[in-house]
């Protein structure tokens, strides 16, 4: 192949190479909040930039970690490798006011603490919540004692988890789990029947709150009707993450729309 010849552009007519320019402090100068999303999640985006995109000078950047669609808790421990990685892929050297990892069933599984200090290695010092971390502060905040767990996970899940939150302190003496290893499925279960079921569960008279486990899951533009119906607070995996992380970031504005938690 015969190289082709380069032809020389004209100068332009006009040319300024050194314009002037002002800088302020960017995207997020009240909040900047990453979020490690899982490869398979189709969701938490979705009702974080809902949640979210209604709070002026609040922004969050994501970055992917690879999983399994099949969730067990082998699959789960796996993810534990890569945390510290994908943390170091959000906006590298930039402000970060928290970091959210967004796996309720893997922070059960790989623990908390395990969690935080691997997020920390690549942003030490910073704040850092999970969906559990945020569903057990908010139905703490809520003044929900004894909840009702749904999930779609199997049941090994389902009780590692609630020992998990009652150790915290919160009784968990109802469980209801689609029982549903995949997680491209979860993603497409319908907000009616979350919603059905969470209805279910919330209204036995065990229970004064309710918690949906899962950030596959399509629940935080449900809250309100749920809450309507059974009377008592709800919160799910994005939504409380999402209230946890502004929290933490010190943005305290009520929203309404989202449930009572948004409101405190």
């Amino acid at each position: 192949m015969n190289d082709m010849p380069l032809t020389r552009l004209k100068e332009p007519l006009v040319n300024r190479k050194h314009m002037a320019f002002a800088l302020d402090d960017g995207l997020g100068p009240r909040a900047r909040i990453g979020l490690i999303v899982l490869a398979t999640d189709n969701t938490m985006e979705h009702e974080w930039r809902r949640i979210l995109g209604t709070l002026p000078g609040v922004a969050f950047y994501e970055s992917r970690l690879y999983n399994s669609p099949d969730i067990t808790p082998e699959t789960l421990a796996e993810m534990e490798k890569d945390i510290e990685g994908a943390t170091r892929l959000i906006l590298p050297n930039g402000r970060m006011d928290v970091v959210a990892f967004g796996c309720t069933s893997g922070t059960i599984v790989i623990g908390e603490e395990t969690v935080f200090r691997k997020i920390r290695n690549a942003r030490p010092g910073i704040a850092c919540t999970t969906p559990i971390t945020a569903g057990i502060a908010g139905m703490q905040k809520l003044g929900a004692k004894r909840i009702a767990l749904l999930t779609p996970y199997v049941d090994t899940i389902n009780q590692m988890m609630r020992g998990f939150i009652e150790a915290r302190g919160i009784e968990v003496p109802v469980v209801g789990s689609f029982n549903n290893a995949d997680d491209a499925e979860v993603a497409r279960m319908t907000t009616h029947c979350v919603r059905d079921a969470a209805i279910e569960l919330g209204r036995h008279e065990a229970v004064d709150g309710v918690f949906v486990s899962c950030t596959s899951l399509r629940v935080a533009e449900i809250v309100e009707e749920v809450e309507a119906a059974i009377g008592k607070p709800v919160s799910s995996s994005n939504h409380a993450m999402a209230w946890h992380a502004l929290r933490l970031a010190g943005v305290n504005d009520p929203l309404a729309g989202w449930g009572r938690l948004f409101r405190t």
